[in-house]
């Protein structure tokens, strides 16, 4: 969850050229900067956060002397064009402004120390050029107040005193909320176009999914076939059971896990199939990813309990055809 007090006065404001129908991207995008602060007492504040371009980080903020990383040589360039480059200069002054902030709130509600403090800001851009700012505070893994950009003014987002002051607090300020409504509605769309524009090979980038199937019993009358894809990105994808070349349709009998990150920046999933053993059908596990283009990955379940069966059968006949063709052999030799 998200706010920003006092120092975005600091910003002047700058209107931005409004870009061409080919800088726009080809779906939605949603920046984000997420802050967390521990407030341990009157004087002391530890701030962490980072920023992120749908789901590829962007910057970071060290906690230690508040200074900005880049995750990427591109998202420094984007950032020191237009208005993000005032915010990037005047970012430890925000964040002062904030601890200052934050302290004289609970002084005010007469609260007490620890607390921890959540913030999230940031907008969505759509490819039709339309765009939706978003600003939260929360308190204590609660949702406190937010910001609403079309009336600038903020809300309270639980029935508290707190939540109460601090809106009735911000909404005061109609140097802020006027600052907060350009920059959410026009400042926010241009930085997304500029990410987009210098970071066009990261943030498109695209990896083709591996799938393996596999079973397990883990009784007798039970049989479970996993489908394990991993190594896509990005995130988005589509996996399904056949059954006899049929959808197998959601149910008790169908698990799939959620989307997890792998530490090469790809992603991983898994999709339980629970099935009675010997059942007489086939099986086959389908996958879906825009890497793929119009095709998909299709992998069936082997049923590989006759293996051993058909092995010593094999085996069998090599021994009889040895012993056969050295018999033979003994035969003629005599």
């Amino acid at each position: 969850m998200w706010a920003d007090p006092e120092a975005p006065r600091l910003i002047s404001c700058v209107l931005q050229p409004f870009p061409s129908p080919s800088s726009f991207p080809a779906e939605p995008q949603v920046f984000r900067v997420l802050l967390t602060s521990l407030f341990t007492n009157v004087s002391s504040a530890e701030v962490s956060g980072v920023a992120l371009l749908g789901d590829v980080p962007i910057f970071a903020l060290d906690p230690a002397n508040w200074s900005i990383h880049f995750h990427w040589p591109w998202a420094h360039q984007a950032t020191a064009e237009g208005d993000m480059e005032k915010i990037k200069s005047h970012s430890k002054l925000l964040l002062r402004n904030v601890v200052r902030y934050v302290h004289e709130m609970v002084q005010q509600a007469q609260m007490d120390y620890p607390l921890v403090v959540q913030i999230r800001v940031g907008c969505l851009l759509h490819p039709n050029r339309t765009s939706w700012g978003f600003m939260d505070v929360g308190e204590g893994g609660r949702d406190l107040t937010a910001f609403k950009v079309e009336r600038q003014c903020w809300e309270p987002q639980q029935p508290s005193l707190l939540a109460e002051l601090v809106s009735k607090s911000l909404t005061s300020k109609k140097a802020i909320t006027g600052l907060l409504e350009h920059l959410l509605s026009i400042t926010c769309q241009s930085y997304i176009l500029t990410l987009c524009r210098y970071g066009r090979a990261d943030l498109e980038r695209q990896e083709t999914p591996m799938a393996t199937v596999f079973a397990r019993t883990p009784r007798p009358d039970q049989l479970l076939l996993v489908c394990h894809v991993t190594g896509f990105y990005p995130q988005p994808i589509s996996v399904a059971w056949l059954r006899d070349g049929q959808e197998v349709p959601p149910g008790p009998a169908l698990n799939t896990s959620t989307i997890l990150p792998n530490a090469d920046l790809t992603y991983q999933l898994r999709s339980v199939l629970a099935v009675v053993p010997h059942d007489g059908h086939s099986y086959a596990c389908r996958v879906h990813h825009r890497s793929l283009g119009t095709r998909s990955l299709l992998i069936p379940w082997e049923n590989r309990s006759t293996a051993p069966t058909i092995s010593i059968t094999i085996t069998v006949l090599l021994l009889v055809a040895t012993a056969s063709a050295g018999g033979f052999w003994w035969w003629k030799r005599r």
